[in-house]
């Protein structure tokens, strides 16, 4: 079993890997992609917002389908639809082409992740689990840091290449995916598990997690982050081009092959530091995000703002690695705010929630560039709203410390 539990960790790495490629290089190739299909900078923010709102509105209905049906059948369906939209994606010739494209990886890629965290820990029970979790998600991140490549091969060649080999790459996988991944057997029986998952009531389960203050903090919390964090995403290699004057390329490899690999060591920092915290202090898992956030918020109001390219470059690295601290512990968070027996809808419902309002900040980024407004001024808003974000955390952890007093 040790065997075939930390195979399932690897094969999903990969996948995971080349869920965030794909999603995330379109970012990276933009001056190739309006080159050859004309658009404004509110319909190219589109193109990642309708992808996040798709995604958002689909993820509880994916982590149902992961509870109901064979997890392994749903990443290896997922892996094979998205790669195909992927490799389609290369012979879209007009704006609209793009939109459903974009519109159709939502749908495929939000069956991925629920079903990939459910199937690894299944496999992974007590002391390995947030350790295989943890690797998973390194994966994850350098399929984020790799984007640059759809920048590096567009800028070569044609921005249609990189869809067509990073969807046939995908393509190849699910096939290989297809003879060696597979569920692992528990003891009880699908009947009853099933059933134990079905138990709570989805309408009940959302009144009893927005009758309680804490939650809509984590709520308003997760939307404000997903806004600044998706916004960073869709337009740093942007910004880096414009603002600098550097090539597409050398912008992609600034915006994500430089930041992604101190996400990843936030990541795992972070999740060390609230475990190691957590022993002596019983808020450290909030704590911990809002010393991250209180570090994130200058570091990117420097980089927006300066001249120097060393001191942007410096800045949005310590923002990658710090604001990460958030996302290790959400989890742990929720279960000290949430009913347990709802935490799962409850995660889906910040996830949600985050990916639609990140799209409709993507978006009203790109109307705003329209309108003039400069990156200086919206990367300020956004340290503005990372603040916020600590205060609201602040509100969470007086109200679980009220509620600790109580019991």
């Amino acid at each position: 079993m040790p065997f075939k539990a930390w195979l399932v960790v690897g094969l999903l790495c990969v996948v995971g890997c080349l869920n965030y490629l794909d999603r995330n290089m379109i970012t990276t190739m933009r001056g190739s992609i309006v080159t050859s299909i004309p658009m404004t900078d509110a319909q190219f923010g589109l193109l990642t917002s309708v992808f996040l709102w798709v995604y958002g509105f689909l993820s509880p209905i994916a982590g149902f389908l992961a509870d109901r049906y064979s997890r392994s059948r749903v990443i290896i369906a997922s892996l094979f639809i998205w790669s195909g939209v992927t490799f389609l994606t290369a012979h879209a010739t007009s704006f609209q082409g793009l939109l459903v494209s974009r519109a159709l990886m939502g749908i495929s890629e939000a069956c991925y992740l629920p079903a990939a965290l459910a199937l690894i820990a299944d496999y992974h029970k007590g002391s390995t689990r947030s350790l295989a979790i943890g690797i998973h998600l390194a994966g994850v991140m350098i399929g984020s840091s790799l984007g640059f490549l759809g920048g590096w091969i567009a800028q070569d060649s044609h921005w249609n290449n990189a869809f067509t080999i990073f969807g046939g790459i995908g393509i190849v996988y699910s096939g290989i995916l297809f003879f060696f991944l597979r569920d692992a057997k528990t003891k009880a029986t699908t009947v009853d598990a099933g059933t134990d998952i079905l138990k709570p009531k989805f309408f009940p389960a959302l009144k009893d997690l927005f009758l309680k203050r804490s939650f809509i903090m984590l709520f308003i919390f997760w939307g404000l982050l997903g806004i600044v964090g998706w916004m960073i995403v869709g337009w740093l290699p942007t910004y880096y081009k414009e603002h600098f004057n550097i090539s597409q390329a050398k912008a992609g490899a600034f915006a994500t092959a430089y930041m992604y690999p101190f996400g990843m060591a936030g990541v795992i920092i972070g999740g060390i530091l609230a475990d190691w915290w957590s022993r002596k202090n019983a808020n450290a898992r909030i704590l911990v995000p809002i010393i991250g956030l209180c570090a994130a918020a200058p570091a990117v109001f420097i980089a927006g703002s300066t001249s120097a390219i060393f001191l942007a470059l410096a800045g949005f690295i310590t923002y990658a690695f710090a604001r990460v601290f958030s996302d290790t512990n959400l989890m742990p968070i929720l279960t000290m705010v949430a009913n347990k027996r709802y935490v799962a809808t409850g995660y889906g419902v910040l996830n949600m929630f985050a990916c639609v309002i990140g799209g409709l900040g993507n978006y009203a980024t790109g109307v705003l560039r329209d309108q003039h407004v400069s990156m200086t001024l919206l990367f300020r808003m956004a340290s503005v709203l990372m603040i916020v974000c600590v205060g609201l955390l602040y509100v969470v952890k007086k109200d679980v410390e009220k509620s600790a007093k109580a019991q």
